[in-house]
């Protein structure tokens, strides 16, 4: 029998990547679900495989079509959902908040109830947000209190509550994880790292949010895809694993990595802007219990990952040209 798994929001840069990890193994049966049409080549690793008989892709808003996303829950009996869906941009998030409660809360809070009615659920895999810790000065490890600065970060740590609750109360399946500043080939474009690329070529000046002074922990698509993997089968029911690299980096230098390795001064090629409002001055978690519990660290540095972006952007020029630079909202 192949195990079945049901991944929602395999539209999503994070969940396209999980998609084409699953499908490394014959003996998984896959279908993925998200509210948008299925995407090109361009934004889904797993379209260059040759292979694709074990998917299937199925669209379906989480939002507004709930009943039939249940019902196809129900008919796949998936022993494993893995819930990528999300509202998942920070500073967007103050103009509609309420969108963000809605995808992160009240849809999940829906799904979620239902899934713990039923006997074929093996795991359900919760992708979290460091952004709930808040700013953290130190080592964050997973039994830090949160303490959310956006409606984003609100949102997820709501839905972090929520889920908690019921494995606590009914013994729901649930395993959680947080992982840091995701980035790689596939991005949407107007993330950081992408978007630094794509200016480059264009020779525009790449605007940085408080100076770039902000530190983040960027990590690898490929190994935050392998340690959700670890965590959805191994990991223990209604705990919470980190993903993190090694060291945090900030903003600023990982743009002079990026000008550096396209043969731009950084001086000429940036700009300070204002801080965007309720920016996080640093978070860097701890990822030690997942490496030590699950057998996972990451494998690819920056000096590795980021000229995989560069090449990413050089294949596909002509469609990335197209592509808007700016986050497009869709409630």
């Amino acid at each position: 029998m192949m195990a079945k798994y049901v991944v929602i929001g395999a539209n999503s840069f994070s969940g396209q990547d999980f998609v084409d990890l699953l499908l490394d193994d014959s003996a998984r049966q896959v279908t993925g679900i998200s509210r948008s049409p299925e995407r090109s080549r361009l934004f889904l690793r797993y379209k260059s495989r040759s292979e694709l008989s074990n998917y299937r892709y199925i669209q379906l808003d989480l939002n507004k079509q709930m009943e039939q996303l249940l019902d196809l829950l129900d008919e796949e009996r998936a022993e494993y959902v893995i819930n990528f869906a999300a509202q998942s941009e920070v500073a967007p998030s103050w103009e509609h908040p309420e969108h963000w409660f809605q995808t992160n809360c009240v849809a999940l809070a829906r799904l979620v109830n239902h899934l713990r009615k039923r006997d074929y659920l093996k795991r359900y895999l919760h992708v979290s947000s460091p952004e709930a810790y808040g700013t953290s000065l130190g080592v964050v490890q997973e039994d830090a209190p949160l303490n959310p600065s956006t409606p984003y970060a609100v949102s997820k740590a709501a839905a972090d509550f929520f889920l908690r609750t019921m494995h606590r109360q009914f013994g729901f399946p649930v395993v959680t994880v947080r992982a840091t500043n995701v980035y790689g080939p596939c991005q949407q474009p107007h993330k950081i790292i992408p978007r630094s690329v794509i200016y480059l070529k264009l020779g525009r000046k790449i605007e940085l949010h408080g100076g770039g002074a902000a530190v983040k922990s960027y990590i690898h698509i490929r190994d935050v895809s392998l340690g959700e993997l670890a965590v959805l089968e191994r990991g223990q029911q209604g705990q919470i694993y980190h993903l993190s690299p090694d060291r945090g980096v900030s903003v600023r230098h990982v743009v002079w990595m990026l000008a550096t390795k396209m043969g731009h001064r950084f001086e000429d090629v940036t700009m300070a802007v204002a801080e965007r409002p309720g920016q996080d001055a640093a978070y860097v978690i701890d990822s030690s219990k997942t490496r030590r519990e699950l057998a996972w660290s990451p494998t690819v540095p920056l000096e590795k990952g980021l000229p995989e972006v560069i090449a990413w952007v050089q294949q596909y020029w002509d469609d990335i040209k197209q592509q808007p630079l700016e986050y497009q909202h869709k409630p």
